[in-house]
């Protein structure tokens, strides 16, 4: 490196961003993350022993993945180097392996290759690397805001560990916009700005987990606000919310989010919650999620967690799912809360779920046991003959419309797995079981212990 390039570095680490001045250049400068950071964990141990292997770091944006990427170059005996997959082509890879060969021949020092944005990788590029993870010419680590079980290689997971990095809480982001106004060398300190703890809180709280969002906004405040009699910049919350924007949700209809948000708003449902239910509709919806897909989503739940405990919540979410195809946004939100809203607070069973799964294995196992004849179609020249409908009794003919007569083959009855559908003691299934049981008299609708077993 000669003058001019130590001068141009110099000029870019002053004039860069503040939240890119201060990152941490040792882990114990770190913030948050103590799940996979904390002193005990396997991934700090790894970096301060310099053995770490190939690495993926996931999370949304401002979590620090490229933070813990440079401070692992600064603890590392080996050769360090960077790329971003956005802008690197096969070419650049090349080199890098090239300089890695040389580097491992030559001084005998391995090299860790960081990869921020890995994801944005194709397959074929992503192929590239894995002969040289493999045979330890690279060691490999990849920065990801995408779900990498979704978005990464299966060849290069299975050689790689994975490390999610969550988003940091208020408090994390409080204190590094306390250091920010501190720090004299690398944040805002010369400055002389006082940031109140209003402001504080509400920086790190609207930034949702982002500290990069968090640092920028407290650069724009401290650079655009005037100075006061005392001399003294002051950051209150009316600077504060003038420097920061509210974030967008972090969706991807593609994306594991998609998929969470999801799972939250059915098993919402499921649970009976339904404030969370529309807390997570609104989510979708503000995201621009289809109706359509959270219509059918509704759909399934209705019959798969409600059931007959309240026949009718199908026909309200069947209803909805039409209603909001021919309305259309932003009507059919209304359509669809209420479609949630029902569902989530109906009478659950799952008794149909279990019902089906119970037959589609007993089916399975038994598909070729013979119907019984008097069940047979005898609507065809000659079905007489053979026997086929023949002593079949017409319920309707019969007391109470029940003839009693047994429908399942003959080697299935009276088995245990052959018994199939056990609704259960909550909402309109009580009315079910009720019924059946004076009807039938069979005990499975009048003892309690034989849904416990069922539920167990």
């Amino acid at each position: 490196m000669d003058l001019f390039d130590y001068m141009a570095g110099e000029k870019k680490e002053k004039e860069s961003p503040l939240a890119s001045r201060l990152r941490p250049r040792q882990l114990s400068e770190v913030v948050g993350q103590q799940h996979i950071l904390a002193p005990d964990k396997l991934l700090y141990r790894a970096i301060m022993a310099d053995k770490l292997g190939s690495v993926i770091f996931y999370g949304p944006p401002g979590t620090g993945k490229t933070t813990l990427a440079r401070v692992i170059a600064g603890t590392t005996s080996s050769l360090f180097m960077q790329i971003n997959a956005t802008a690197a082509g096969k070419k650049d890879m090349e080199e890098v392996v090239q300089k890695a060969k040389e580097n491992l021949g030559m001084y005998g020092k391995k090299t860790i290759l960081f990869i921020d944005e890995i994801h944005r990788f194709n397959k074929s590029q992503q192929d590239y690397l894995l002969p040289f993870v493999e045979d330890g010419t690279l060691t490999l680590i990849g920065a990801t805001t995408e779900n990498p079980y979704f978005e990464v290689n299966g060849a290069l997971l299975s050689r790689s560990m994975i490390f999610e990095l969550k988003p940091l809480s208020a408090q994390d982001i409080m204190i590094l916009l306390n250091r920010a106004v501190e720090d004299r060398e690398h944040g805002m300190g010369s400055y002389k700005a006082v940031l109140t703890e209003e402001a504080c809180r509400f920086l790190a709280e609207v930034a949702d987990g982002d500290a990069r969002c968090a640092l920028n906004a407290l650069e724009l405040g401290v650079l655009t606000t005037a100075r006061a009699e005392d001399g003294l910049i002051h950051i209150d919350l009316d600077v504060a919310r003038e420097c920061i924007q509210r974030r967008a949700a972090r969706y991807d209809k593609n994306a594991d989010n998609h998929y969470d948000t999801i799972s939250a708003f059915i098993k919402s449902m499921r649970g009976s919650d339904p404030d969370a239910a529309v807390y997570y509709l609104a989510r979708m919806l503000n995201s621009g999620e289809d109706p359509v897909f959270i219509a059918r989503r509704i759909m399934i739940c209705a019959s798969e967690d409600v059931g007959n405990a309240d026949p009718q919540a199908i026909q309200v979410a069947v209803a909805a799912s039409l209603a909001s195809e021919r309305v259309g946004m932003p009507e059919a939100q209304i359509i669809l809360s209420q479609a949630a809203i029902y569902v989530a607070c109906a009478p659950k069973s799952n008794a149909a779920v279990a019902a089906i799964n119970a037959a589609s294995e007993l089916a399975g196992n038994t598909g070729s046991v013979r119907i019984p004849p008097y069940l047979q179609d005898a609507h065809y020249p000659g079905a007489g003959e053979l026997g086929r409908g023949q002593g079949y009794e017409y319920a309707h003919l019969y007391r109470d419309h029940y003839a009693g007569q047994p429908c399942l083959p003959e080697d299935l009855r009276d088995k245990p797995e052959s018994v199939l559908y056990q609704p259960s003691d909550n909402g309109y299934e009580r009315n079910i079981r009720a019924h059946m049981s004076a009807l039938t008299g069979d005990p499975r609708y009048t003892e309690d212990e034989s849904l416990m077993e069922r539920d167990q």
